[in-house]
């Protein structure tokens, strides 16, 4: 441990964006209530950095940028990290011990800010470059739970012209997004097709999967540090909008992200059905090599289980859902923290680039020719 602040990373140009705030808000605060030293480091919807205290609110961010911010730079290399300006002219580096990632969906949960974090030599909590990349590719992370033998609904990628192998209704989802925004549920395939067009969450890609009413959501929050654990499964209630799916407005109308969202908790399972869930969210947990604290996501009729997707960055950490056995939420980022500081996400190495290739080759010009 340092004698350096510790940074909570929150915000990002994903449509998740809000809820990120209320997420890094929350632990901010909570680290700030047991008397250290924290420094909040909000991500704009235009991709900038500053630096503000951990004592805001989340109105003061809803026209931006709040007032008082630092502004800041990430930069890579040996000597990389968040650099502020100075008084003389020279970029002050902005020393941290490890920063708390919170940043949901687009380039901060997808692998993006993972790997500037390492190019940067920064510590930090969740999921690793390739293992937050997986998480985010739905279509990717279907391929590695059906190689794993896991139960699972079918799921294939949607575009104009290709077929899907499975009959309707359907749900169409982003290729690569949360597990909620900009989920439509679709009667047959044209109507599906149709909507690449419509929705622009579905841009950069879809999948698509069937829709069956009789299945219900189930979750599960996995810990990998110190070592791993699950919590109680929940099973989310919808809140009354009328959707066949849970919804945005499900998780997150409550105002303090998934933590105020209705639930079942613990789920109420028969003993087989919940060991399974358990079971699988083990497998999972092992081939995405999950980092921090995640959530996974099935479905079930109440006798089967299917995995659905998981979250590295879940909404509020998923702090809510370690409840049997009881994990506070202090205790939850201690972990984090103590797992980012002795199990660093990334290592480079250039072990085995000793010359020997470089001394043979020749000319490159000779080569060319």
């Amino acid at each position: 441990m340092t004698d350096a602040p510790i940074a909570v990373a929150f915000g990002g140009p994903s449509a998740e964006h809000d809820v990120s705030i209320l997420t890094g808000l929350q632990a901010a605060r909570e680290l700030s209530r047991t008397g250290r030293q924290v420094v909040c480091l909000y991500w704009s919807k235009t991709g900038d950095w500053c630096a503000l205290p951990p004592t805001l609110e989340a109105a003061a961010f809803v026209e931006g940028v709040p007032r008082g911010g630092e502004p800041l730079r990430l930069a890579l290399g040996s000597e990389g990290g968040f650099l502020a300006s100075s008084r003389m002219g020279r970029p002050r580096p902005l020393a941290l011990d490890v920063v708390v990632n919170c940043c949901h969906g687009g380039p901060g949960e997808d692998g993006s800010l993972q790997g500037a974090f390492d190019l940067a030599g920064i510590r930090y909590s969740g999921p690793t470059a390739a293992g937050a990349a997986l998480g985010m590719d739905k279509l990717a992370f279907a391929g590695l739970v059906a190689a794993a033998g896991l139960p699972a609904l079918p799921r294939a990628a949607l575009t104009p012209d290709g077929a899907v192998g499975f009959d309707g209704p359907y749900i169409v989802k982003p290729r690569f997004g949360g597990s909620s925004i900009g989920v439509e549920v679709v009667e047959d395939i044209d109507t599906a097709k149709a909507r690449l067009q419509a929705n622009p969450h579905l841009r950069r890609g879809a999948v698509v999967e069937p829709f069956r009413k009789d299945l219900f959501d189930l979750n599960v929050g996995v810990r990998s540090w110190p070592a791993l654990s699950f919590s109680a499964v929940e099973r989310p209630l919808r809140s009354g909008t009328g959707s066949e799916i849970l919804g945005y407005a499900d998780k997150y109308v409550g105002g303090e992200g998934m933590a105020s969202a209705p639930r079942e908790l613990p789920a109420e399972l028969p003993a087989d059905v919940g060991a399974e869930l358990r079971r699988a969210a083990g497998v999972v947990a092992d081939l995405g090599q999950l980092r921090g604290v995640a959530r996974i996501d099935f479905l079930s009729d109440g006798r089967a289980v299917f995995v659905n997707e998981v979250n590295t960055i879940p909404g509020s950490l998923a702090r809510y859902l370690w409840v049997d056995p009881a994990v506070s939420f202090g205790d939850l980022l201690d972990d984090l923290l103590d797992e980012a500081r002795r199990r660093p996400a990334g290592h480079h190495s250039a072990a085995g680039a000793d010359g020997t290739v470089l001394r043979g080759a020749g000319a490159i010009a000779a080569k060319l020719a």
